[in-house]
């Protein structure tokens, strides 16, 4: 698991904004939420953002997260999403 403080930075529950940089794709913003739903089920609405160029898309998601260990979770399995080069 990662080595993280967020427990000593943060309070829980929380919002905690996720901003995930992929290669461009209409599916991405779907994928993300996909993975998001199944850790933290609820209603979202991620704002998806081009770069310059148009090679990748950034996804801005704010997910209630519950604990240290939840934040460290989200940010591992978001990575898995074919595509995606950082979750930041």
């Amino acid at each position: 698991m990662l080595s993280t403080k967020f427990d000593e930075l943060m309070e829980f529950p929380c919002s905690f904004p996720f901003k995930v940089v992929g290669d461009a794709s209409d599916t991405l913003a779907g994928r993300v939420v996909s993975v998001v739903q199944q850790h933290a089920p609820g209603d979202y609405t991620p704002t998806t953002k081009a770069s310059s160029k148009g090679t990748y898309h950034s996804v801005t998601i704010r997910v209630k997260v519950t604990s240290k260990e939840h934040v460290e979770t989200l940010y591992v399995e978001l990575a898995k999403i074919d595509g995606v080069k950082r979750v930041l």
